[in-house]
């Protein structure tokens, strides 16, 4: 109840500041709006986060470094915070950016990524230390970043080294024997895949420097890759996965960016969970409903479901392959999937969904909602 009234008081005091501001009252308003926010973050709505987000985004224009920086520090370790305010702070300078790239998990690939090749060598020094790392945001680093930023990216041993990042890295290693000196210590290289990855001037590089040792037996290195990219793309639902690609979908819908194409993107590079996550709030249903069709294996329901949203074949055969399903769909199933997918009709579908909508709000005693006639909003609430 005191933390409605407070927050009640502090939008009162913005919008009677929003006239003629003053810079000091600002300072404190935007202080202690984020401080509140800290405390109430996990039980606000979505509305709640866009409010918050606005006013945040508003005062942080208004305020100086320090007042912008101390926002940032308290927003980077919250799991759900407004996303447009932390991409705004994540991309100031370094002072205020640092936590938010260093901690903040509502930051995408795509948001680093931008960052690296956009800001200074301190941001990506910054976001060389994170700790995950993916392969496309140490491949940004390679490509863009100096000195500090790759030793600070090869030394963490958080960062994945894969496909996208060492054919770039083992051209830039030769310039830097200290960069040779922290590989040789990293125990989660492939290098018989990596071998395989590079060009004729990348293995030369890494005969000299003495980088991966070739492997005596060709199929035993091609077995091994084999095993390594099963692991890396291991099938399954992991809780801690999910928590960090929901919040980072929710704070890419809190900036209205979240549609068909950002989907697209998941899928294409392989992130299951924040491909799944972003079905969910495009159909506006419980996160527990799609997470139970990936334990059932339920490719029916995700059947109905995408051809309800107006996915394109290719979208959701590359959908169906990178979701974490609880087993890995094999080629069969794949292609099963997209035979009945492309046999069923949009309207088909949005009949069925509603249908299912409407039975699943009987189950819980409420009266069903009438049938949706836009394919956008096929999906009402669950």
């Amino acid at each position: 109840m005191l933390e409605e009234q407070a927050k009640g008081r502090a939008f009162e005091n913005f919008r009677a500041l929003s006239g003629t501001p003053n810079i000091g009252e600002c300072d404190t308003l935007i202080r202690n709006m984020a401080q509140l926010f800290s405390h109430v973050s996990e039980r606000c709505d979505d509305e709640q986060v866009a409010q918050y987000d606005e006013v945040l985004c508003q005062l942080a224009d208004l305020v100086e470094t320090e007042a912008r920086a101390h926002v940032a520090r308290l927003l980077a370790p919250l799991d759900r915070a407004p996303g447009t305010v932390v991409v705004k702070l994540a991309n100031d300078e370094i002072e205020v950016a640092r936590p938010l790239l260093e901690f903040s998990n509502v930051l995408s690939d795509d948001d680093l990524i931008d960052i690296i090749q956009n800001l200074s060598e301190d941001h990506r020094v910054a976001i060389a230390g994170r700790k995950l790392v993916t392969d496309r945001v140490g491949g940004a680093i390679v490509t863009h970043g100096q000195q500090p930023s790759l030793r600070r990216l090869v030394s963490n041993e958080n960062a994945q080294l894969g496909e996208q990042t060492m054919p770039t890295l083992m051209k830039r290693v030769s310039e830097d024997p200290q960069l040779a000196s922290e590989l040789r210590m990293r125990t989660d290289i492939d290098w018989d895949a990596v071998r395989n990855q590079v060009d004729d001037a990348g293995r030369k590089v890494m005969g000299e420097l003495g980088l991966g040792a070739p492997s005596t037996s060709t199929i035993s290195g091609r077995a091994s890759a084999v095993v390594y990219n099963r692991l890396k793309n291991r099938a399954g639902f992991d809780a801690q996965e999910w928590k960090i690609a929901w919040n980072q979908v929710k704070a890419l819908n809190d900036r209205k960016r979240l549609d068909p194409r950002a989907v697209e993107r998941f899928a294409r590079f392989g992130y299951g969970h924040h491909t799944a996550a972003g079905l969910t709030l495009m159909l506006n249903v419980r996160a527990d409903v799609v997470v139970k069709w990936l334990a059932n294996q339920d490719y029916v329901a995700v059947t109905v479901a995408a051809r309800a949203l107006g996915m394109s074949p290719e979208l959701f055969e590359n959908v169906v392959a990178v979701m974490p399903w609880r087993e890995l769909p094999g080629r069969d199933d794949r292609e099963n999937v997209r035979r009945r997918f492309e046999a069923l009709s949009p309207a088909e579908a949005r009949g069925i969904f509603d249908l299912w909508r409407a039975h699943s709000f009987r189950r819980r005693g409420e009266p069903p909602k009438e049938p949706s006639k836009e394919p956008a909003n096929v999906a009402g609430a669950a």
